[in-house]
Order: C-alpha cells, then sequence, then structure tokens
C-alpha cells in the first residue's frame, strides 16, 4: 500500500466542517478556546449558565469570525439539562465533532463551606463541586458520545488544573480571601483520570486528552500576585492567549495520533 502524502500544516488544523461543543463557554478560558476554533473553520456551541455574558460570547464570535455559533443556557449541576444537550445539538448542527469539557465550579462570595479552612469545609459544596468539575464532564462525554464517533475524528478535551496534580502551597494566600479548597484538587485530579480511563475506552473513534492550566492573572490581590510569580519558572501568570495552542492541537489533526495526554500549561510550575 502506498503510503499517503503527508499534509501540510495548514490542512491539519483546519476544522472547516466541525462542531464543537464548549462548556463554560462564557468565562475567560471558554472565550478563548471557542475563538481558537472559530477561527479555525469551527462551528461552536456555546454552553453556560450565565445568560447575558453568553448572548455576549456568540455574538462576539459571529461578527469575529463569521463562523456558525449557538448558545445554551444549561445548569451544569442537572443531569435532566445535561441529558437534553444530545437532541439540542442534534438539532442545530446534526453532527458533533469536539467536545471541549471545560466548566469549573470557583463558588463566589456567598457560597459557604468553600473557601475555609479544611475543618470547615461542608460536604454539601463538595459535593456541588465534583458534581460540575467530575461528573458533568463524564456525563456529557457519554451523552455526546455517539455523535463524536460518526466520523471517527473526535475529540473531547477536558480542562483541568495543576491543583489536580499538585498540592497547594497555602502561603501563597497568606493575608487575602483566597483559598484552595480540597473539592477542587479531588475532582480536577478525577478529571485527569478520567480522560486515561476514556482514552483507552473510546479509541480509536474518539480521542480524548486533557489541559491543566495553571494561575491566570485575574486582578488577584497583588501579594498572591508577587508570590505566585515567583514561585513560576516563567516569572509571570498565565493569560488566555496561553491557551490557544494547547485548545487547536488537541481539537485538530495536529494531535491524530495524541489520546489519553494531560498538557501542564503553567509556565513551568509542576516542574520544579
Amino acid at each position: 500500500m502506498a503510503a499517503e502524502e503527508p499534509r501540510p500544516i495548514s490542512s491539519l488544523m483546519d476544522l472547516s466542517g466541525r462542531v464543537a461543543v464548549i462548556t463554560g463557554a462564557a468565562g475567560h478560558l471558554g472565550q478563548a478556546m471557542a475563538s481558537t476554533l472559530s477561527e479555525l473553520g469551527c462551528s461552536v456551541c456555546l454552553l453556560d449558565r450565565n445568560a447575558e455574558a453568553l448572548e455576549k460570547s456568540a455574538n462576539q464570535l459571529r461578527t469575529k469570525w463569521n463562523k456558525p455559533v449557538e448558545q445554551l443556557l444549561i445548569d451544569l449541576e442537572s443531569e435532566d439539562e445535561r441529558k437534553n444537550v444530545l437532541a439540542w445539538v442534534t438539532q442545530k448542527f446534526g453532527r458533533a465533532d469536539i467536545l471541549v469539557n471545560n466548566a469549573g465550579f470557583v463558588g463566589d462570595s456567598a457560597l459557604t463551606g468553600w473557601v475555609v479552612p479544611f475543618e470547615e469545609q461542608e460536604i454539601g459544596t463538595w459535593r456541588r463541586a465534583v458534581e460540575v468539575n467530575l461528573t458533568a464532564a463524564f456525563h456529557l462525554s457519554q451523552v455526546l458520545s455517539p455523535l463524536l464517533r460518526i466520523n471517527s475524528k473526535g475529540s473531547i478535551i477536558n480542562v483541568s488544573s495543576i491543583y489536580g496534580v499538585v498540592g497547594p502551597d497555602l502561603a501563597l494566600y497568606q493575608g487575602t480571601a483566597m483559598g484552595n479548597p480540597a473539592a477542587y484538587a479531588a475532582s480536577k485530579g478525577g478529571l485527569i483520570q478520567i480522560t486515561r480511563w476514556l482514552s483507552t475506552v473510546l479509541a480509536p473513534d474518539i480521542r480524548v486528552n486533557c489541559i491543566s492550566p495553571g494561575g491566570i492573572a485575574r486582578n488577584q490581590p497583588e501579594p498572591f500576585q508577587e508570590r505566585y510569580i515567583e514561585r513560576t519558572p516563567m516569572r509571570r501568570m498565565g493569560r488566555e492567549e496561553d491557551f490557544k495552542g494547547a485548545a487547536a492541537y488537541f481539537a485538530s489533526d495536529l494531535s491524530a495520533w495524541v489520546t489519553g495526554q494531560n498538557l501542564m500549561v503553567d509556565g513551568g510550575w509542576t516542574a520544579w
């Protein structure tokens, strides 16, 4: 059998005709990934629970890249709402090629039992974090797998964290209202392992990989930023642009023979 003619990089990166489903798509990182895939020619389905931000993100994408964009308001804590995603994507596009499990449970100022000392972290809040960060990713991968299999080029991208790999240095947070809940670390670590599990079970039709971001600059208190940067080999915090290459790589045929991997995009944080 004659060897296939090698394709140029531009062809390997081309996502024209493909459809991506992205959770947490109205957030900073979700927007960056959606924009990346749209730029490469992909149609995108944006999933988020923030209606105003979701509408704004969708309109910005349509204007910037002139590619099809659909949005779905969804609470990823709801099993019933997650079940409806397959029918919705099928009705809107009739296919799905890429799933980005990006949504993350990070809490807010009104949430109890979250950013508190270990002894005060609440089981109810733990369950909510695991539901969004881990169970929803498992469930959506399961729900959408029939569509992802069809063209034998399916790609699932899970978004974990450095804290799914290493433990926290709590000294970073001293003097701030910030913290590092156990449920966040446990759910993100589980997401890395389900990546490995799914990669062998869903092969060869669907590839499953993971991106683990380090700290991204989001106007955190200056003492925290200074400590974090000092601890980072690249001597800065991350920015959304730093994740575009990883998203493009795992979503496209650039990584056609890559599955089960966890890529640390962290400025070297976990290399020490």
